[in-house]
């Protein structure tokens, strides 16, 4: 993967003959533009923060590829109220790891001078950024992971006014997850018993706290054997007690490492036999944890917060959301993710709040922007003038599930779309299975 100018990856996978060509082309480029950029403030610096190494590395694997085609786009600089910007985009590897997310943000804010962070994939990486943003005074923009977790997982209050000022996400909730799961475990008769197994973290707390009580209003009874711990390796206790309670439905919210031994040792110890769901959030989402489980992993039901089917285009790019996952399997060799649309649209919408501000090199000016942002991404809509908090835009997830591709397919695993609850523009392709059946 190759880096335009402005690129600060920690993975950049260039040859050092690579990289010194790039660095001769870039010093050119940047000679060469010296009349077009002739000042410093005239260059708009972009954090952007995800994990390309570690257990969460699925999330980050496509960032390289969504990065290139926003740095192409963005080669001739940004046109903002008759002023012309070179634009850096300084993309970081958290490792995965919380501490190292918030140090790589206070470095892109003091050492770099950033003017927006974007940040991207679950709580561990977007909370701490988050929270150096705050602190600092710099607009912060994010995307994939629940609401809730990143609004109350950070000390915001039920009821209360907001005490975020530079800081907004995007993306799925609590809501769109029980409309989701609701329409998606309806297509297959069970007995209604969910035995759900959500970690002591912010996403299994936020989960635990506001969706498991809705979808017992649902009819579902829910089966928790309280929170594990990430890193658990024995979850003996847990399968006794779903095969104990008779569930038919599993529902969990685990990082891939701790889904693999759990599943693993559910197969072993007779628990999938009974289960005719499997609905698995964030470690379901990628083909590479899918194949990770062999024939395990067949028929697991997943949700996607992003599908090359959503009939949205970039409009940072211009590209389709077909042309999006096609260019990224010719380009990498590997079958497309889900989180090439949503990192795209953090991008898409990111751009948009600094064509929107009055001033993109004044923060204020940012935030605001971001505060009254409404406009579509290749995820659909993003529009903070209407959330259930101030701060946040909800946005859809749908309902999928992994199967055997057809036969001739360059990958073995297809990721078709079995409901549309929570967004009806995206098209239904196939009917759930059941996972034993």
């Amino acid at each position: 993967m190759t880096h335009g100018i402005g690129s600060r990856s920690t993975t950049t996978g260039l040859s050092r003959r690579q990289f010194i060509a790039t660095s001769i082309a870039g010093g050119t480029a940047l000679a060469l533009g010296g009349k077009a950029f002739a000042q410093a403030g005239d260059t708009l610096k972009v954090g952007f923060v995800s994990p390309r190494t570690g257990p969460l590395a699925g999330f980050g694997q496509t960032d390289g590829y969504v990065l290139d085609l926003a740095r192409k786009a963005l080669a001739g600089g940004l046109d903002l109220g008759g002023k012309k910007y070179n634009v850096e985009i300084l993309d970081h590897d958290t490792q995965s790891d919380p501490s190292r997310a918030g140090q790589l943000a206070k470095d892109l804010i003091n050492n770099q001078a950033i003017d927006l962070m974007l940040a991207v994939s679950t709580p561990e990486v977007i909370n701490p950024v988050a929270d150096a943003c705050e602190a600092a005074g710099v607009p912060c923009l994010s995307t994939v992971m629940p609401w809730e977790a990143w609004y109350f997982g950070r000390g915001a209050k039920p009821g209360a006014p907001s005490p975020f000022k530079w800081t907004y996400h995007f993306g799925f909730g609590v809501g769109e997850f029980f409309k989701t799961y609701i329409s998606q475990w309806n297509l297959i008769e069970t007995n209604k018993k969910v035995g759900v197994m959500y970690p002591n973290d912010a996403d299994g707390n936020a989960i635990r706290a506001n969706l498991a009580p809705l979808l017992a209003k649902q009819g579902f009874t829910i089966v928790d054997p309280g929170a594990y711990e990430t890193g658990t390796t024995d979850y003996s206790s847990q399968i006794a007690l779903f095969k104990q309670e008779g569930v038919e439905i599993f529902n969990s919210f685990p990082i891939p490492p701790d889904f693999a031994a759990f599943w693993r040792q559910a197969a072993q110890q007779g628990l999938i036999k009974q289960i005719k769901i499997c609905q698995v959030a964030k470690t379901g989402l990628f083909p590479s944890d899918i194949e990770a489980l062999g024939d395990l992993g067949m028929k697991i039901s997943s949700a996607a917060y992003w599908h090359k089917a959503f009939p949205y285009k970039s409009p940072l790019t211009g590209v389709s959301g077909t042309e999006l996952a096609d260019g990224y399997e010719a380009a990498s060799g590997k079958q497309w993710t889900q989180q090439l649309g949503a990192s795209m649209s953090l991008l898409d919408a990111g751009f948009e709040a600094l064509k929107a501000s009055s001033d993109a090199k004044d923060k204020a000016a940012v935030a605001k922007a971001l505060s009254q942002l409404k406009t579509e991404t290749m995820i659909g809509k993003v529009d903070f003038t209407s959330g259930p908090v101030a701060n946040v835009s909800p946005g859809p997830i749908i309902g999928t599930q992994w199967v055997a591709a057809k036969e001739g397919a360059k990958f073995p695993l297809d990721y078709v779309v079995t409901e549309n609850a929570t967004d009806p523009k995206v098209p239904v392709e196939a009917k759930l299975v059941p996972y034993n059946g």
